[in-house]
C-alpha cells in the first residue's frame, strides 16, 4: 500500500501542486472534510491516512466512520485538520481510492444482502484492476465478501483450457499430481468442470492420485444443475458455482445451498460511490 501510494502521488503531483503553490497561503491552516453524497459501505478510510501522510505529516486526520460501515448522503466521513495546500495536495487521490473500494465494498454488500438465508458466499476474481487487485480484493473483504486467489502463484486452477491443452481431466491431475509430490508444501486445488461427467472424471482422478481436491467449481451451470451437483458431491467436495452469475440471478444459486459464487461482476465494472472533499461538514 505504501509504495503504490506513493508511485501515485508522484504521478498526480509530480514537481508541485502548482495551483494550491499558487493561490494558498503557504502558513493557512485549515479544516476539511471528505463526505458521503450518496448511500452506500465505505471503504479505503485506512488507504486514504496514509495518502495524507504521505504528503504531510502535519495534517490531521480523523476517522468520523470506520471501514465496512454503512454511510448515507451528508455524513461526515473523514475530518482533517492541518496545512491547507497539504489536504489539497492529497484531496483527490484519497478520493479516488476511497471512491473506487466503496464503490466495491458497496456492491459486494447488495450480493450479501441478497444472499442472506442461505449458506452461500461471494468470491471475488481476478477480474480486477491491474495494478488495484490488493486494493480491489480488501474491499470485497470489507464489503462482507470471501477473497478467492489472490494471483497465479496461490492456488492451482485448472480451467478449461487447461484441461483442454493437457489432453483431458484424468490427464492434467496426473501432472497436478508430480507437481504437487515435487514442491515442499501443498497449493490449495480447485477444478473447474462443465459437466457431470468432468465432476466424476476429477473425483476419480482425485481417488487414483491420492491428490486432494479443495473445491470443485461448476461453470455456467443452472440453477437446478447446481443443486442437484450440491445433493450428489457435496458430502465429497466443496461446490463453487461460477459464470454468469449476476444479481439478478445469485439467489437461486443461494437457494441451491451450493457453498461458493464466484462473481467478476464485483470488481470488473463497479461503479464508485459519490465522494467528495469540502471545507465545511454541510452538503450544499
Amino acid at each position: 500500500m505504501k509504495s503504490f501510494i506513493a508511485l501515485a502521488l508522484k504521478e498526480d503531483i509530480g514537481e508541485g501542486d502548482v495551483t494550491s503553490e499558487s493561490s494558498v497561503p503557504k502558513d493557512l491552516v485549515q479544516k476539511g472534510y471528505i463526505l458521503a453524497k450518496e448511500e452506500g459501505v465505505v471503504a479505503g478510510i485506512e488507504v486514504a491516512q496514509e495518502v495524507f501522510k504521505q504528503v504531510d505529516t502535519q495534517v490531521g486526520f480523523n476517522a468520523i466512520i470506520s471501514d465496512g460501515s454503512q454511510v448515507k448522503f451528508g455524513d461526515v466521513v473523514i475530518e482533517l485538520e492541518g496545512p491547507a495546500r497539504s489536504i489539497l495536495s492529497g484531496e483527490r487521490l484519497a478520493l479516488n481510492f476511497m471512491q473506487r473500494m466503496s464503490g466495491i465494498a458497496t456492491r459486494t454488500n447488495e450480493i450479501v444482502n441478497i444472499l442472506e438465508g442461505t449458506p452461500t458466499k461471494v468470491l471475488d476474481t481476478r477480474k480486477t484492476t491491474p495494478g488495484l487487485r490488493a486494493f480491489e480484493k480488501w474491499s470485497v473483504q470489507l464489503g462482507g465478501g470471501v477473497n478467492h486467489r489472490m494471483g497465479l502463484y496461490d492456488m492451482i486452477l485448472l480451467k478449461d483450457n487447461h484441461v483442454d491443452y493437457a489432453g483431458g481431466m484424468r490427464e492434467a491431475l496426473l501432472q497436478v499430481a508430480d507437481y504437487q509430490k515435487a514442491r515442499e508444501y501443498q497449493l490449495p486445488l480447485v477444478i473447474e468442470t462443465r459437466s457431470f461427467e468432468e465432476i466424476e472424471s476429477a473425483l476419480n482422478a482425485s481417488e487414483e492420485t491420492g491428490i486432494e481436491i479443495d473445491r470443485i467449481l461448476l461453470d455456467n451451470f443452472s440453477h437446478a444443475k447446481v443443486e442437484e451437483a450440491v445433493n450428489r458431491y457435496s458430502s465429497r467436495v466443496t461446490l463453487e458455482a461460477s459464470g454468469g452469475i449476476t444479481p439478478e440471478n445469485v439467489r437461486g444459486y443461494g437457494d441451491a445451498r451450493v457453498a461458493f459464487v464466484s462473481m467478476g461482476y464485483m470488481t470488473h465494472s463497479v461503479k464508485s460511490l459519490d465522494l467528495s472533499l469540502k471545507s465545511t461538514p454541510h452538503v450544499s
